[in-house]
């Protein structure tokens, strides 16, 4: 929190309203807002009869990246001289910017800066989102619920649990459903949920028929309590094909346990180019191609994402007349290499275990070893309406167009995108690459994101853009914006580009330079 925000207290909604009150009109909500309070939303306040934007401009300075130092704006009102601020490049970013509501002015800031000998705009505004929600990826085998199993989050739905990707459970939470046609309960829990997973803090989420999960972006799930670590290497049959000339000589059959294909090293297609013989092996399951099992088990958090505990379970019995006999080694493992066990088939061609072996031990770790961290990922998906692109442009459309054929950059809190084909700005973005605390929200309810939209400026003059708005970033370190919140420098994360730059890649893609 800035230190503008530690001088306002939180405006109690419920408190009747008194003549020294004034309206902010930044967002739908309308508060009265009393001097030295704040709004429902914590991010406007009455400063003396001015509301003031509580959090400070957020400005990327991309000099931390060759090792600059990154040194703190001033606030409004004080003086500034050039030579205090780092003289890298800089980027506004809509963070603390401010909203273009109710729509009928240009956005917040409107920058101007010249890059390479090419005059660019970038367009700055914190879009009120109505329209929203967030995917979320979580790297686990274990069965977190049924496809389009409830999703809640303080006993409320807010979303579904949906296809599930590679070694990756997926969730599809929020969207206006959840935020505006449901109760105002559900309309709340889901704000809440999605204002803490883009801020990456932890949330708490219960599936119907399935586990309760904790979500932070960037780090590791913890389902019904139990920590994951590792993320699966791959399905049973990639993991044969893989490590399958690591257990030639060292074990007579190996099995990899998974809930989607499980795996049979002696049948399947690596086994028979490496010349592995036959060992009368019987798999409980759908047979696929050689080799290769599926629904060897229901889901669940066992084996590979199994509900199975003990593997001997998918076993059935075993061959002489196909190769088995006394003495036969197996190898059962899971896909992350966290469950493992050792048998040999004694007189009556029955498994039984046997002390882990030292020769196989190092296979073991090789599948753990390849295994990557087990880590959440959040994405929020927003579409950019007509209102946030009159702040853009007096034609909207010629936004979207302009965006569609590569030639407007767009970012969230200088983060790259992804942009959906097809009509309208439907973008994605990873909120860990989006600078801390860049998200807000508005109790109608919806959720706060910063947006930019870089392009170059005889392009935006073309799109109709407010070209009398156009300021200089020197003159916004200097004097600010209409919501008298100080500017705050911060070093841009080495792994976002320069969103300028990016554009300017762009639009030499598309021969406009």
């Amino acid at each position: 929190m800035s230190e503008l925000a530690e001088r306002f207290e939180t405006h109690d909604p419920g408190e009747k309203l008194v003549a020294e009150k004034i309206r902010c009109d930044a967002c739908p909500v309308m508060c009265y807002i009393a001097d030295g309070r704040t709004g429902a939303c914590d991010r406007y306040g009455n400063a003396g009869g001015r509301i003031v934007r509580v959090d400070p401009l957020t400005i990327l300075d991309h000099a931390a990246e060759t090792g600059g130092t990154v040194v703190p704006f001033v606030a409004d009102g004080e003086a500034w001289v050039g030579e205090l601020v780092n003289t890298g490049r800089r980027f506004v970013t809509a963070i603390g910017a401010g909203t273009t509501y109710p729509d009928y002015k240009p956005a917040p800031f409107i920058v101007s800066q010249q890059v390479e000998g090419v005059d660019l705009v970038t367009v700055v505004t914190e879009g009120i989102f109505s329209y929203c929600g967030v995917k979320v990826k979580i790297d686990t085998d274990r069965h977190i619920g049924p496809e389009t199993a409830i999703v809640r989050a303080q006993g409320e739905a807010i979303g579904h649990v949906t296809t599930g990707e590679y070694g990756s459970q997926m969730l599809s939470l929020g969207g206006v459903h959840h935020l505006t046609g449901g109760s105002k309960a559900e309309g709340r829990a889901t704000c809440d949920a999605l204002l803490n997973l883009c801020n990456r803090k932890p949330v708490e989420l219960t599936i119907d028929g399935g586990a309760t999960i904790i979500v932070e972006a960037g780090k590791p799930p913890v389902i019904d309590g139990k920590q994951e670590h590792r993320m699966r290497v791959g399905c049973g049959s990639a993991t044969i094909g893989m490590f399958a000339t690591q257990w030639r000589g060292l074990v007579d059959e190996v099995v990899v346990v998974d809930d989607h294909i499980t795996g049979v090293v002696s049948e399947h297609q690596a086994g028979k180019v490496l010349g592995w013989q036959d060992t009368g092996i019987k798999i409980i399951g759908r047979r696929s191609t050689p080799g290769r099992y599926f629904k060897v088990s229901e889901p669940g958090l066992g084996w590979g994402g199994t509900s199975i505990s003990d593997p001997l379970s998918i076993l059935g019995e075993w061959n002489a007349k196909k190769g088995a006999r006394p003495g036969l080694s197996l190898l059962m493992v899971s896909t992350t290499g966290e469950q493992f066990a050792y048998y040999e088939l004694d007189d009556e061609l029955k498994p039984v275990e046997k002390p882990f072996p030292e020769r196989l031990q190092k296979s073991v770790n090789l599948i753990e070893d390849n295994c990557e961290p087990a880590l959440c990922t959040v994405l929020f998906i927003g579409g950019a309406g007509g209102s946030l692109r009159a702040g853009v442009t007096e034609n909207p459309v010629n936004l979207t167009r302009s965006v569609q054929g590569l030639k407007t950059y767009v970012t969230v809190g200088g983060a790259p995108v992804y942009v959906w084909p097809g009509g309208g700005i439907t973008l994605m973005v990873d909120v860990t690459r989006v600078p801390e605390g860049g998200f807000g929200y508005v109790p109608t309810p919806a959720l706060v994101a910063p947006i930019e939209f870089t392009l170059r400026r005889d392009d935006y003059v073309r799109l109709g853009g407010y070209e009398a708005e156009i300021r200089s970033v020197e003159d916004i370190v200097a004097k600010g914006g209409e919501y008298l919140n100080p500017r705050q420098g911060t070093g841009a994360p080495s792994y976002n580009p320069w969103p300028p730059l990016a554009q300017l890649r762009r639009a030499a893609s598309n021969g406009t330079e």
